[in-house]
């Protein structure tokens, strides 16, 4: 069976507006789930990635509520610990429409390290916010406490920032990709995964953030993917968005999608990661990728919906 590395984004579980809750996202999973299992039922070997952002978050939120009690966990463990939460949710929902439709497939959580560079540029220059907001004095205070690097954001808040260095292997893709080979349904490498670094034979958790296209781009190369799917919240990479004169463009080749990153055409606090991470993973040999809405996913995968990116014929 041909292989799909479906990246979910960051809000499938969490979205804007929505009641902070578990019964909300285990609705939002659910929601993820039935187009998941579409995909699969079309014959697909497929592993689900998936963002942290609000769910880390919140975890980080929990921290500092209380610190006065227990010892605030650090951002590497925290995103381990939002991995298990979300590959919870969506491995309990993927089964329960797989049994709902008569369908048979197991489905598995992979807790997955991403290997970044120890002398990665980010690392000297964070510019990634996360956790609460504090008015300057206290983020001076935390910064010099902790060790934190902090920097101000709008009406006079400020928050911590982190580094977000460049993935460049999954720890755990051979594993994965013998699980998708399986039959099994693999729910891996959530938020990017939680960064290491290699010291000889050890691997170090760094207090760092991966972006999560990027890093499923190199899971999708690792696996030896065919197709690499980023669902969304737009249908699609339009030329012009949010203008009049909007377009949906329906085929790219990962060279022009690169130019279009660098001409800050598709801006980087955007859709610039999702087409660099997608036309990187062309680049590297992958057959195509797709970046649609999530609802589009098995229509997309046929070419009849979003945006591909895949070589000259």
């Amino acid at each position: 069976m041909p292989r799909v590395v479906v990246a979910l984004g960051g809000n499938a579980l969490l979205r804007r507006g929505d009641e902070d809750s578990a019964d909300v996202m285990r609705k939002n999973a659910r929601m993820a789930a039935e187009r998941v299992t579409d995909v699969a039922s079309l014959g697909w070997e497929l592993v689900v990635t998936h963002g942290n952002g609000p769910q880390v978050g919140r975890i980080l939120l929990q921290n500092e509520a209380a610190r006065d009690w227990v010892h605030p966990m650090p951002l590497d463990v925290c995103g381990a610990e939002s991995q298990g939460q979300i590959g919870y949710l969506l491995q309990v929902t993927i089964g329960d429409v797989f049994y709902e439709r008569g369908m048979e497939r197991p489905v598995a959580t992979v807790i997955t390290f991403t290997r970044v560079r120890p002398d990665d540029p980010a690392f000297q220059r964070p510019t990634k916010p996360i956790g609460p907001h504090y008015d300057e004095t206290e983020a001076k205070r935390l910064a010099s406490e902790r060790g934190w690097h902090v920097a101000p954001e709008a009406e006079g808040q400020w928050r911590r920032v982190v580094p977000s260095p460049k993935p460049y292997s999954i720890v755990e893709a051979p594993v994965i990709r013998q699980l998708a080979e399986a039959g099994t349904i693999v729910i891996g490498c959530g938020g990017g995964g939680v960064p290491v670094i290699e010291e000889g034979p050890r691997l170090i958790g760094v207090e760092a953030v991966v972006d999560k296209d990027l890093a499923s781009s190199i899971l999708a190369r690792d696996v030896e993917a065919q197709v690499l799917l980023i669902a969304t919240d737009v249908d699609g990479i339009y030329e012009g968005f949010g203008t009049p004169d909007q377009r949906l463009i329906d085929l790219m080749t990962p060279e022009e999608a690169l130019r279009g990153v660098e001409a800050g055409t598709f801006p980087a606090g955007s859709m610039g990661p999702k087409v660099e991470a997608a036309a990187s993973f062309v680049a590297a040999g992958g057959e195509r990728a797709v970046i649609c809405a999530l609802d589009d996913a098995p229509e997309a995968l046929q070419g009849r919906a979003g945006t591909t990116i895949a070589g000259a014929e």
